[in-house]
């Protein structure tokens, strides 16, 4: 290995998108013992390095390997959602690029008397979500319903469907489209 096993902790450590304090949390130790083992101020000992290879999510021998295949990702932070929405309707969607992907997942936001408009959507798939707060209306194909808290709805996306929240708070839903279709 020609980098030093503390530039190969930071280095797989920022990859992983941590702060020193966050590693050595992950590991059972203190940020001092990580900084200095990243500045090659101290040699971890084997249980040292095993407990912060595991904290990484890594064995020792992809620790040592020249490469190592890049993670997906799988927490985004709230600020990292990717708005697609605009106006009264708010899509924020987990993920950037989805292409390839099986699944979009997205937090919305209705405005009080938000509308997906009158000409119904109707796409490839399938669809769900859950009311988180507010009220819904979703109509697909001849069926209507108002959803509040909790309730849920879930459908071939082929059918023609709308959603409008009708009333005077605004209105949260989680949900999840198969394939995606932004």
């Amino acid at each position: 290995m020609d980098v030093s096993v503390g530039e190969r902790l930071r280095e797989l450590r920022e990859r992983s998108g941590l702060s020193q304090r966050a590693m050595a949390t992950r590991a059972g130790l203190t940020s001092a013992t990580i900084s200095m083992i990243e500045n090659d101020r101290i040699s971890p000992s084997v249980g040292t390095l095993k407990s912060i290879v595991e904290g990484l999510g890594l064995s020792l021998s992809d620790f040592f390997a020249p490469t190592i295949p890049k993670q997906e990702r799988v927490f985004f932070p709230a600020r990292e959602l990717v708005e697609l929405g605009d106006g009264a309707i708010s899509y924020r969607q987990v993920g950037k690029n989805l292409r390839g992907k099986p699944l979009q997942i997205l937090h919305e936001r209705y405005a009080p008397g938000a509308d997906t408009g009158r000409n119904r959507l109707r796409h490839k798939g399938f669809e769900g979500g859950v009311v988180v707060r507010g009220r819904l209306e979703v109509t697909v194909g001849q069926q209507r319903r108002i959803l509040a808290p909790g309730d849920a709805y879930f459908f071939d996306s082929n059918t023609p469907h709308r959603f409008r929240n009708p009333g005077l708070d605004e209105c949260e839903v989680v949900s999840a489209c198969s394939p995606p279709t932004f």
